[in-house]
């Protein structure tokens, strides 16, 4: 047994006590940072932490995710690579995990963030893309990297999408249905048959159809999209 480093004996490190955002960095660009921010100073206020600094880096040239991280010491930054390879024009799998969403905290991003990583763990086991989360009554609230759009009339784009109510509200998803009409609404997990179509939405991979939702095929349909938050980054 060795003793906790000094660095880890904080409330960010021991306990999750931090809220945070990770934001696409794309031709000198970060995208949807405007949005990302009022995202995340509204889950600062929530977790009594320190509003988050508005100013952001010098951005890096390239693919980047930038992670904007609050403590109660203030605003910290950091970059990674994007490297999400070849877009997956078959689309994506997706399973159902036996992991929960936090009931108080599903709708922020915060340094609690277990239940996200073991349901991205437990899809990677089964081969998947993504890995989705309920709520303890078995409704449908998120997924482990990505936010979910259903459909469930077969019908084009336009049609009857529902966003599962919650989970984090996503800044992706939410630019793109911006321009569909859709219901938010409690989704069951009863329901997830009855699916015609679904997609997953996030800054590291924009909007993208799956293909296989829990075993069962799915059509693929890659939405016409023009913004770059929207588009697999390349």
């Amino acid at each position: 047994m060795f003793s906790l480093p000094s660095n880890l004996q904080t409330p960010a490190a021991l306990h999750g006590a931090s809220a945070f955002t990770t934001v696409r960095v794309q031709g000198g660009a970060a995208l949807l940072w405007p949005e990302h921010w009022a995202r995340l100073s509204g889950t600062c206020a929530v977790l009594g932490l320190p509003d988050p600094a508005s100013e952001l880096p010098d951005l890096p040239p390239g693919l980047h995710l930038l992670r904007v991280t609050v403590t109660d010491d203030g605003t910290c930054h950091s970059f990674r690579p994007l490297n999400p390879g070849p877009r997956p024009a078959g689309g994506v799998s997706v399973v159902l995990t036996d992991w929960q969403t936090h009931p108080q905290l599903a709708a922020h991003k915060t340094g609690n963030y277990l239940p996200y990583r073991l349901a991205g763990a437990q899809a990677q086991a089964a081969g998947a893309f993504e890995g989705w989360l309920t709520d303890a009554g078995g409704f449908l609230t998120d997924g482990s990297r990505t936010s979910p759009v259903l459909e469930f009339d077969g019908q084009e784009l336009g049609g009857r999408l529902v966003v599962p109510v919650g989970g984090l509200p996503g800044t992706t998803r939410a630019l793109w249905l911006a321009g569909h009409p859709h219901t938010e609404r409690p989704v069951h997990v009863s329901e997830l048959p009855q699916v015609t179509r679904a997609w997953i939405c996030g800054a590291g991979v924009g909007v993208v159809p799956v293909s296989e939702l829990n075993g069962r095929a799915l059509p693929v349909h890659w939405p016409a999209v023009t913004h770059p938050a929207l588009g697999w980054p390349e």
